[in-house]
């Protein structure tokens, strides 16, 4: 099944490429991969350029001018210019297991969602990876990542758990399915059927919003949280507002409350205000 992967980025150029490496060593490469840029300088465009030549897949990349947190807005432009029917959303500071895709793709199934989750790591840890790291998965051991800086105390099971512990632990964890737009995939019909992403939010809690919406639109979670795994590289989070936070919560929790389906800020309203792209 071919997969359009949507991948969001903001001036992180070092971060991002380290990533698209991680997607150059997927165990399947029937996928393209749409770059969701909100805003980088033009240091990300040239990266982007010189790798679509060396990518073994199509790499597209979709900018808008940079005029605060508009994450959902640019997305939602991505949406409209994939050409698969499942989308994987993540980020463009999480590396990929080499497994990573056909994840997603196995365990996909029409009705549902999947959801999955990163493993953060400090930011010692996450300049000492190379490229050559990445190529050869060291970068997901955990004898490596402790000793290039992991804590000792960090737990690791999220990233070393087989594929019998992985499919145990992904039934009995109780930590909630909520949508986690650093790694999950849906069906493209329906992002469209809840109107994609609420361009109001800004940063906090906006992918758990718009995966309420899809449950009230009667799609189910699922897990896979500890076998679609991905290293989260450290960065700072200036944009964070708690303000914004809590009114995106009070919004999510009305949604949920009213089991409210599609947002009016989404991607018809996009469409509608002159943006165009191949369906």
């Amino acid at each position: 099944m071919r997969v359009s992967v949507v991948l969001s980025t903001y001036n992180s150029p070092a971060w991002l490429e380290k990533v698209l490496i991680g997607y150059f060593c997927q165990s399947t490469l029937d996928f393209e991969i749409i770059i969701a840029d909100d805003g980088s300088r033009e240091d990300t465009a040239q990266l982007i350029q010189r790798l679509q030549t060396q990518a073994p897949f199509p790499v597209k990349h979709i900018w808008q001018r940079d005029d605060g947190f508009r994450k959902c807005r640019i997305l939602n432009k991505a949406v409209l210019h994939a050409s698969s029917p499942y989308l994987i959303f993540s980020d463009g500071d999480c590396i990929p297991r080499a497994d990573f895709i056909a994840t997603h793709v196995r365990r996909a199934e029409p009705g549902f969602y999947l959801s999955g989750s990163y493993y953060k790591l400090p930011m010692s840890t996450s300049v000492a990876i190379t490229h050559d790291d990445i190529k050869a998965g060291r970068c997901f051991n955990k004898d490596w990542l402790h000793a290039h800086g992991l804590p000792r105390t960090q737990k690791t099971l999220k990233i070393s758990a087989s594929p019998f512990w992985a499919r145990v632990l992904n039934r009995v964890t109780p930590t909630r399915c909520n949508l986690k737009g650093s790694n999950a995939s849906v069906w493209r019909d329906d992002v469209l059927k809840v109107n994609g992403f609420d361009e109001r939010m800004p940063w906090g809690g906006e992918d758990r919003e718009f995966g309420v919406r899809l449950i009230n639109a009667g799609i189910k979670p699922r897990h896979v949280r500890y076998d679609a795994i991905c290293i989260h590289l450290d960065h700072a989070r200036g944009y964070v507002d708690a303000e914004r936070v809590k009114a995106n919560k009070t919004l999510r929790q009305y949604n949920e409350k009213n089991r409210v389906v599609t947002t009016e800020h989404g991607i018809q309203q996009l469409i509608e205000s002159g943006y165009s792209a191949k369906f």
